[in-house]
């Protein structure tokens, strides 16, 4: 039972580029879903400097929305600058993400109005369901579901370093004082224009446990997230493994894994991608087959990303404002 007179204020971040035909269908779930009586809303678009009409279908929007959307204009290039931006225009106790390419269920904020109504938990995660835009190839590799951006439910379970997963920013409801105990998202990680760097969650889900700041994995935490048929090809798949692999190199420069090293690369990446390379040969030319060669060819870019991001790139030219 909730507590007599329990009242919540949620801000909902979405940050946003170039895609006004799926921000649309984003802000159009926040609509049709079920808001509780102690639970107001207040959603904040971000638009990450776009070049389409963004901006104008945002503000039509809002001009009939039975919830307040107030647009947020940030031009430093980065997912993790928009989330910052959202996050510092709004005042509410606590703050959601969801992606431009999401869509809430239907009960995703009588869920949160039920998590919250206890004081026992400052954040919670929950599942990425698939919302298909073309028939799943069967060489997906196995292992690679972040790729094409589906968490699949699991039971309900307190995150911390027995939960094998990361609060992922696309379904995410923080406490706004945890952003004063921890910082904000780290913005020399996170995707731009110019890059696929990623790993901003995998960090702040870092910060939150080394905090020791109590969350919960919420199976009914649900949202829809749509998979375009470019990101069912390999050569997407290779592309975000490798700038996967970039983040966690650029991650290691100030965060390093306390694991034997060569040449500053962890050693367990080359056994890996040696054995990935022994496997790929056997696993090539067999039908059924396919998705664990995939697999092990992605090992490989693993570490030839990883590299990449330790040794090579410069950081400072993928962050920057847009004219």
């Amino acid at each position: 039972m909730l507590p007599k007179g329990f009242f919540v204020r949620l801000d909902v971040v979405v940050p946003t580029y170039n895609r006004s035909h799926l921000v649309q269908k984003t802000i159009l779930s926040f609509l049709r879903a079920t808001v509780p009586s102690g639970l107001q809303v207040n959603i904040f678009v971000v638009d990450n400097n776009s070049k389409d009409d963004t901006a104008a279908v945002v503000k039509q929007l809002a001009e009939s929305s039975s919830i307040p959307i107030t647009y947020v204009l940030e031009t430093k290039q980065s997912s993790s600058f928009a989330r910052n931006a959202g996050i510092a225009a709004g005042n509410g106790e606590f703050v959601g993400f969801i992606d431009d390419d999401e869509e809430i269920d239907a009960s995703w904020f009588e869920v949160i109005f039920r998590e919250f109504s206890s004081q026992g938990v400052d954040f919670i995660g929950g599942a990425v369901l698939g919302n298909w835009g073309a028939q799943a190839p069967d060489w997906l590799p196995p292992g690679y579901h972040s790729v094409i951006g589906v968490v699949e439910p699991k039971p309900r379970a307190k995150f911390g370093p027995d939960f094998s997963g990361n609060l992922m920013g696309g379904n995410a409801v923080v406490r706004r004082t945890v952003f004063e105990r921890i910082g904000m998202y780290a913005t020399h990680l996170g995707r731009s224009a110019d890059g696929l760097l990623s790993e901003e969650d995998a960090d702040f889900c870092r910060r939150l446990e080394a905090a020791s700041i109590p969350g919960m994995y919420v199976p009914d935490l649900i949202i829809h997230h749509y998979i375009p048929p470019e990101r069912l090809t390999r050569k997407y798949h290779r592309r975000w493994a490798f700038w996967r692999a970039v983040s966690q190199g650029v991650l290691s420069r100030t965060d390093k894994e306390a694991v034997p090293h060569i040449a500053g690369v962890p050693r367990h990446r080359f056994g890996r991608a040696a054995r990935s390379t022994v496997a790929y040969l056997g696993h090539r030319f067999k039908k059924d087959k396919q998705g664990q060669a995939f697999a092990d060819e992605l090992a490989v870019w693993d570490l030839v990303g990883y590299v990449y991001g330790k040794h090579l790139i410069n950081i400072s030219k993928l962050y920057k404002a847009k004219a």
